[in-house]
């Protein structure tokens, strides 16, 4: 299956089957997370990122992993570790979205997960590094096919599938024309992809701007105000990650050739909780 179909079919899922993570699928996620280049985002900050085996979310060193209720059945986590900047969490965001992809395809359900779990629990699983902290986590399993009512509720509640339209969220130019799917040109896909990949709450807070000879493609993010500060971090930055896994994945299968840059075109904001993150820039 291509990448991009892997990026529609892809959904959180929170009900999974009771079947153990085959000794296979088990092998390949080692693998995986073992293989330091898949930890290094674009601008090579290195994520940290560790596989927790649980028994009725139990681990093995006998700690009680809680996530108040909303996972049911998992049959493992992992568990993302990394500094609290900017750069750091929107690289690491980056990073776990690909691992998320990866396990799609292995056919995996997976579920990001900012808030809701107990950071003091797997704190006790993981080695936390001087001034790194855990950002997220995803439990993970086999889909159960018949119990996903529950799944489906949820998504209802926190509007999962009511994804914003492109004129909400993408531009041409400048904040103030707003960018249709045939003025994208190339683009179109991988903006696309963007504008389906998962975020807290499902806000969706990224804000794309692409120039006028259609080489660049300028990240922002529009902040929701007082989002995740008990927490002590920003959250709404890993989304920022994941869009760029998202827009970059779809180009590489595309050939669509290019590169992340930190180039800010100064354009003029909408208001005062949009930033300016990152640049796609072709070659």
């Amino acid at each position: 299956m291509s990448l991009i179909e892997i990026m529609k079919k892809r959904q959180s899922i929170r009900t999974f089957d009771t079947q153990y993570i085959t000794e296979t699928d088990y092998k390949k996620i080692r693998e995986y997370i073992n293989n330091k280049e898949n930890l290094v985002g674009p601008f090579g900050n290195k994520g940290k990122i560790e596989f927790i085996q649980v028994t009725n979310n139990v681990s093995d060193k006998g700690i009680k992993l809680g996530t108040y209720g909303f996972i049911k059945n998992p049959q493992g986590y992992l568990v993302g570790a990394t500094e609290n900047s900017k750069y750091t969490l929107v690289e690491f965001a980056y990073v776990f979205q690909k691992l998320v992809l990866f396990l799609t395809e292995l056919g995996i359900g997976t579920c990001w997960m900012g808030g809701t779990f107990n950071r003091n629990s797997f704190e006790q699983e993981v080695q936390l590094g001087e001034g790194e902290f855990i950002p997220c986590i995803t439990p993970i399993g086999y889909p159960n096919q018949k119990q996903r009512v529950f799944d489906k509720a949820l998504r209802y509640v926190v509007k999962a599938d009511n994804k914003k339209t492109w004129d909400k969220l993408f531009y041409a130019e400048t904040f103030e024309t707003g960018l249709t799917k045939k003025e994208a040109g190339p683009f179109e896909i991988p903006i696309e992809m963007v504008r389906l990949g998962p975020s807290a709450s499902n806000k969706q807070p990224w804000r794309l701007v692409l120039s006028a000879d259609r080489k660049v493609c300028d990240f922002y993010i529009e902040h929701t105000p007082n989002y995740s500060s008990k927490l002590g971090y920003d959250m709404q930055l890993l989304d920022m990650g994941i869009a760029m896994c998202q827009f970059e994945s779809a180009c590489k299968e595309l050939n669509i050739e290019g590169r992340w840059v930190i180039e800010n075109p100064n354009l003029k904001l909408p208001n005062e909780h949009t930033e300016y993150i990152v640049s796609w820039n072709t070659y």
